[in-house]
């Protein structure tokens, strides 16, 4: 399985961060200056970094060390120091001399050709695929949930608002900024919202009436004759209450927008879609099982504690 990995620079703490298998990793960093270079590119100076990357020691104890004559060592202890890479740690006083202890200052180092720029908390996470919904660390589109209220040809009532609401938080964990409402009933929407905006949509046909519109021009739909979902790619039907289906493709009323669909067989199968995100959003991110080049995922609701109620999901596809 080829793992995620992503390193970055946080300019405010100075830190590398390598987001691997789910887990944040740092590793203190140092800028140096790019003119310092030439001067430091030298084999004894590397060497004398490892020397005292876990111990502090004084010139002496590294040209013992290394079989180096002292005089050569304060040179490139200088040449460090002015480089700010290392620093006195401490002083003592050995055989009536002073002697410097000196530390590294860093883990890793670094130097800048540019200037750090402001960044989105989507682009530190080195993720993609919530983009163009969010865009500079703002939302950049509409959610569409359905009607609690009776509506449609079999008077239906969505439940899904209140998963809705665990997605808005996973989608809040990426934001700066929360400008004006971006949340509307299906009963609410118009044919201009649709055409202008890109589109996260919520809940399966019955119970969304933009879903109902789309459903089919998905890769994988909810296919009515045969009371499951169809995915044109693997050519599998799942009927299981507890499936739940994620697609992202282009927005069927704007080919230059995009549309994030999340949809169940039931209420269950919605939630096991969302929690899809809470728990396994690297798993979701990546293309679908049979063909990675269409982002379209089956996935389904699994209840662990046998309460009644989805706490897990397994991606099928």
């Amino acid at each position: 399985m080829k793992k995620f990995i992503k390193d970055k620079i946080i300019a405010n703490t100075m830190k590398i961060l390598k987001i691997k298998d789910k887990k944040s990793l740092t590793l203190k960093t140092q800028e140096i200056k790019i003119n310092e270079l030439s001067s430091l590119n030298n084999k004894v100076v590397i060497e004398i970094l490892k020397i005292i990357k876990d111990s502090e020691l004084y010139p002496k104890q590294i040209a013992k060390k290394l079989k180096i004559h002292e005089q050569n060592i304060y040179y490139y202890i200088k040449k460090l120091e002015k480089a700010k890479i290392i620093s006195v740690s401490k002083q003592e006083n050995i055989n009536g001399t002073v002697a410097k202890f000196y530390k590294i200052n860093s883990d890793s180092f670094f130097f800048k050709i540019g200037d750090f720029k402001e960044s989105s908390k989507l682009e530190e996470s080195g993720s993609d695929f919530l983009t163009p919904f969010i865009e500079k660390g703002e939302l950049n589109a509409l959610i569409i949930v359905g009607s609690p209220d009776p509506h449609g040809p079999q008077k239906a009532r969505s439940k899904d608002g209140y998963f809705g609401m665990d997605l808005a938080l996973f989608l809040g964990t990426f934001l700066n900024n929360i400008n004006s409402s971006k949340v509307k009933l299906d009963t609410e929407i118009i044919e201009e919202d649709l055409k202008k905006n890109n589109l996260i949509i919520l809940g399966g046909p019955i119970v969304n009436k933009i879903t109902e519109k789309i459903n089919k021009k998905m890769p994988i739909y909810f296919d009515e004759s045969k009371k499951g979902f169809y995915s044109t790619i693997s050519k599998k039907i799942y009927f299981h209450d507890e499936i739940g289906v994620i697609n992202k493709t282009k927005n069927p009323f704007n080919k230059e927008k995009k549309i994030l669909l999340i949809q169940g067989l039931r209420n269950s199968g919605t939630k096991a879609a969302i929690i899809s995100f809470l728990k396994n959003f690297q798993e979701i991110e990546k293309g679908n099982k049979y063909n990675k080049e269409i982002f379209s995922k089956v996935v389904e609701g699994e209840d662990l504690d046998s309460d009644g109620i989805v706490d897990n999901v397994e991606v099928l596809e």
